[in-house]
């Protein structure tokens, strides 16, 4: 899986691939020449005293030690570069993917799961590219060459090769196949610590009002040791194989120089030809050591690669439907002016008890406010999610003007959706650039004129910048409300056909609502709204209230209506009252 992925993105870099083993291969090839040069230079030129001989073969080194060392830094300034590029394209496609993915998907997922797949596993891969390019495409040409070249030198002494190489793949073998399930939780056990802290500083304020500071810390210095621990384990296998691979580097070179020895005393080999012999010998063993260290390393990567590829292979289960399926005029707004109408929809998740939503029917025109109400879990922002398709029904249709969603393209479809999010989420940066995700080439007049819609524009102008003030993470420089109202007015910058609200007005005062509400009559006229709220007082104005208990669709109507014919609603209505949650 780690290769086929690495493959299939070095597709685009064939030329700088290509180069880099060609440089690769003359960087070995000039490693592999230089002990043979060196022998003949003891042989033919240091042992009879020919001074012309070592110069000449000196000169000879020595530009084959220049060829050797550009090659080297080139094929290494080539391979950094095409790593960081695979890199870059691979968080790219993760990126994307997870933006195609359903909430559900994400969900399935974990948001930090996703965030440390995308950087650190990206980063193990990218990492264990550049160990490829630079070692493990010269490690096979430099042990065979060496192994050639030293049976060249002398035949018998090159028994010694016969029983080094099987001990080190056996320690390779063990090493790394100890390893592999080692990274397979080290990973897992990122994400689980990367999951608490991420918890710990948004949920900060919380941790601190509860007094939960000693109980954190505990849970966090558990997960931390678990990581520590696991870390450690593959740690000191890393840093074991280098004394077990010295340990037979330096008894095989010990081997090597007392047979050697032995037969240069007795005639059987020249002084050069050992000499040539013991740097293959170490040529090999170096060979060796790099496909090891580069293989200590691929069971990381290629767990790295296993969680990038169950991303990646994961098929959204919301997506277009294939061209050939898709109407010829679908890339084009087709919604003006229609209604919009549930029939049958139910929703659910894979693998539960019961729908999130059952059979749910309704319609909706523009020029109305239709409300959904309901209590907590009964399918009321499961049912704003169907719309923009962030959720595919399970069964039933959902149709906008007389158009299935189904048929349209999901970037057509969003572009005719404005919707302001149960969670009032904002972006670092200035309010005009918050305002501005739904409408890039607003005039200030317009971001204006929705901030005076959304009762915003007052608050705005207190600040020093106004427009241009800076928004922290979150927008968490202001109050709920303010970041509710921001909200509403961004969405209702884009003129769609549809605008949903969900649960938008809960931390809104009475007053301001009343007259954002007010404002929303006036300046939505043209468009279908869906509001979703749990407060009475927010839906009592609505043209159709729709009641949700349970994933069902119980009952429909105006309020005074519902007062008088569902006991579902009648119940919201009088608790509210009673809790004083009505004006």
């Amino acid at each position: 899986m780690l290769f086929g992925l690495i493959t299939r993105l070095l597709a685009a870099h064939k030329v700088p691939v290509a180069a880099i083993v060609l440089l690769q291969l003359v960087q070995t090839l000039g490693n592999l020449l230089l002990p043979t040069v060196n022998a003949v230079i003891i042989d033919d030129g240091i042992v009879p005293g020919d001074t012309q001989v070592i110069l000449r073969l000196g000169a000879v080194m020595a530009a084959i030690a220049a060829v050797q060392a550009a090659a080297a830094v080139a094929a290494g300034y080539l391979g950094a570069v095409v790593a960081m590029r695979l890199g870059r394209q691979l968080r790219q496609e993760v990126f994307a993917k997870i933006q195609s993915l359903s909430s559900q998907e994400v969900a399935g997922f974990g948001a930090q799961s996703l965030v440390t797949r995308t950087t650190n596993d990206t980063l193990q891969i990218q990492s264990f590219t550049v160990l490829v390019f630079t070692m493990l495409a010269a490690a096979p040409v430099m042990g065979a060459g060496g192994i050639v070249l030293a049976l060249q030198q002398d035949v018998a002494l090159s028994s010694v090769v016969i029983v080094i190489v099987p001990v080190l793949m056996a320690i390779m073998y063990l090493i790394v196949r100890r390893l592999v399930p080692l990274y397979r939780d080290g990973q897992e056990l990122l994400d689980r610590t990367g999951e608490v802290l991420r918890e710990q500083i948004i949920g900060a304020n919380i941790i601190r009002a509860f007094v939960r500071n000693d109980y954190e810390i505990h849970r966090f210095s558990e997960a931390n040791a678990k990581l520590t621990r696991n870390n450690l384990q593959s740690a000191l296998l890393v840093a074991g194989m280098l004394p077990l691979i010295m340990i037979v580097v330096n008894l095989s070179s010990v081997a090597v120089i007392w047979f050697g020895g032995h037969r240069v005393q007795a005639g059987e080999m020249k002084l050069g030809a050992l000499t040539a012999f013991i740097a293959y010998i170490l040529q090999i063993l170096l060979a060796i050591m790099m496909a090891m260290y580069v293989l200590m390393t691929g069971p990381r990567a290629a767990v790295c690669a296993e969680r990038l590829r169950a991303v990646l292979d994961t098929s959204p289960s919301v997506a277009d439907r294939r061209p050939s399926d898709v109407p010829a005029n679908a890339d084009r707004p087709v919604f003006d002016g229609g209604d919009l109408s549930f029939r049958d929809v139910t929703f659910s998740y894979p693998g539960a008890e019961a729908p999130v939503l059952e059979a749910v029917s309704f319609t909706a025109r523009p020029g109305t406010i239709t409300a959904v109400v309901g209590s907590t879990g009964s399918g009321k922002s499961t049912l704003i999610n169907l719309l923009p398709r962030f959720l595919a029904a399970t069964s039933g249709h959902i149709t906008l003007a007389g158009r299935d969603i189904r048929s349209v393209p999901l970037d057509v479809l969003r572009s005719n959706i404005a919707l302001a999010p149960q969670r009032s989420h904002l972006f670092t940066g200035t309010i005009a650039d918050n305002l501005r995700v739904a409408k890039p080439n607003a005039a200030d007049t317009e971001l204006w004129a929705v901030l005076e819609t959304a009762q915003a524009a007052g608050f705005v102008r207190e600040l020093p910048l106004q427009l241009q003030a800076h928004l922290g993470q979150g927008g968490s420089t202001l109050s709920g409300g303010q970041r509710q109202r921001l909200c509403i007015a961004r969405a209702l910058l884009r003129r769609a056909p549809l605008y949903l609200f969900d649960d938008s007005f809960s931390a809104l005062d009475f007053d301001t609502e009343a007259r954002l509400r007010h404002g929303l009559e006036t300046s939505l006229r043209h468009a279908v709204v869906i509001i979703v709220a749990e407060r009475i007082s927010t839906v009592a104005g609505a043209g159709k209230i729709l009641v949700l208990d349970d994933g069902r669709l119980v009952a429909e109507g105006t309020h005074d209506e519902l007062l008088e014919t569902s006991s579902t609603y009648r119940e919201i209505a009088e608790s509210q009252l009673a809790l004083g949650d009505m004006p």
